[in-house]
């Protein structure tokens, strides 16, 4: 890859305040070496120079949950039951091939790339997205997902997973991390996530898990009722004793922890936010799904507060119909009540830190990745240039950068 030098009007390095007229020096290796002033930043004769006018040069956004598998379903599934909406989902998604997941991937990736989002954290079970991803010379972690909400299951469970992750592993490079996901709760019984836990930090392998996500997962473990628990019920699955919350649960089975991403996060009380801090337990907060499922809305200025790592995600088009980062981090930042450097944070510092990528994603400073996006200022150059970017929509990103190489330019 040979080097560059980008310049904006706005340069946003989320390591200090924006700068104006602003550039970006990579070298061979896609890697900053600095950033800052045009005036400031190195010119050396004949290396390739790109100039974004009327525009906002920032750090290439995180997205800290997606199911890019699922793309091209938006609008498939309506259901006000979500333990209903989820058995649909399995059922529909049994219908098809890995043909069609490696297709629906390739273009969740594109999309992403569209919307100047450089690092994703994917989850899904049909393994595509990291083919695609790696296809793409992407960046990121993709946690396979396990499933088994049976104790009886637990060792074919685990063993499936095992498999799975060593085919998959041959996708991974030094930018994408392949990882390990116990579903949620009302889907993976506690010994489970014991078992897949302990195997993943033997492994090194980073995890995700949906917890406290709809209320009929507080329900099931709060009093053994609710939608899930009948659920269990018909399928002869014995109950967890309550009363409990499932933070307690994960924390019970030794889950918890600074390896284990946890999304959504809706319902969660003192007690439960304390657990999660004292186990230093990363957050992936998706304000807009949980809104289109009526789940809630996640305590995220609680959360906050007690120091977690957060970074927004946009969950999957089956939720949301379209993956808008930004959308995400303003509806956070509206519950919240941040300052628009916190919210834009939510898509690259915090989000970074979130994955535990933060030595190389997430601003744009010497020695990190090369990643970067460009936006459209749509206020204009005289406006506050992270109100800008946090005002613009997909439509207004005009180039995508991954380690200095374009991925993505608007037509």
């Amino acid at each position: 890859m040979p080097a560059r030098r980008l310049s904006a009007d706005w340069l946003v390095t989320m390591a200090g305040p924006p700068v104006a007229a602003g550039a970006v020096l990579l070298d061979d290796a896609g890697r900053v070496v600095a950033a800052g002033t045009a005036d400031e930043v190195p010119s050396p004769p004949g290396l390739p120079t790109t100039h974004f006018a009327a525009s906002v040069l920032l750090p290439g956004l995180v997205n800290t949950h997606t199911h890019l598998e699922l793309t091209g379903l938006a609008g498939a599934l309506a259901e006000s039951d979500f333990a209903e909406w989820i058995r649909r989902i399995i059922a529909l998604k049994a219908t098809f091939g890995y043909d069609h997941f490696l297709a629906a991937a390739r273009e969740g990736v594109r999309d992403c790339l569209a919307a100047g989002v450089t690092t994703i954290a994917d989850t899904g079970d049909s393994g595509a997205v990291i083919e695609a991803l790696f296809e793409a010379g992407g960046s990121g972690i993709v946690y396979h997902e396990v499933f088994g909400p049976h104790p009886d299951q637990c060792d074919e469970s685990l063993a499936g997973l095992v498999r799975r992750v060593a085919d998959r592993r041959r996708f991974t490079s030094d930018r994408i991390r392949i990882g390990v996901s116990p579903h949620a709760p009302y889907t993976v019984s506690g010994p489970l996530y014991q078992a897949v836990a302990r195997w993943a930090r033997r492994e090194g392998l980073p995890m995700a898990t949906h917890l406290s996500e709809p209320p009929g997962e507080v329900e099931l473990f709060r009093s053994g009722t609710g939608s899930f628990a009948d659920m269990w019920r018909r399928r002869g699955i014995p109950l967890p004793p309550h009363p409990l919350t499932p933070v307690e649960w994960l924390e019970r089975h030794d889950a918890l922890g600074p390896d284990l991403l946890c999304v959504h996060v809706v319902h969660a009380g003192e007690d439960d936010i304390a657990r999660l801090s004292r186990h230093d337990v990363p957050v992936a907060h998706c304000p807009l799904s949980n809104r289109a499922h009526a789940h809630g809305t996640a305590p995220i200025r609680a959360l906050l507060d007690a120091g977690l790592r957060i970074g927004c995600g946009t969950d999957s088009v089956v939720s949301v119909e379209r993956l808008d980062l930004l959308a995400e981090a303003r509806d956070a930042r509206r519950r919240a009540g941040l300052s628009a450097h916190a919210a834009l944070g939510l898509c690259t510092t915090s989000a970074a830190r979130a994955l535990g990528l933060e030595s190389g994603i997430g601003s744009l400073e010497p020695g990190k990745w090369g990643d970067a996006a460009v936006v459209a200022a749509r206020g204009g150059t005289t406006m506050d240039p992270l109100e800008a970017v946090l005002a613009s929509g997909v439509g207004d990103v005009r180039a995508t950068y991954i380690a200095g190489r374009e991925v993505y330019r608007a037509a």
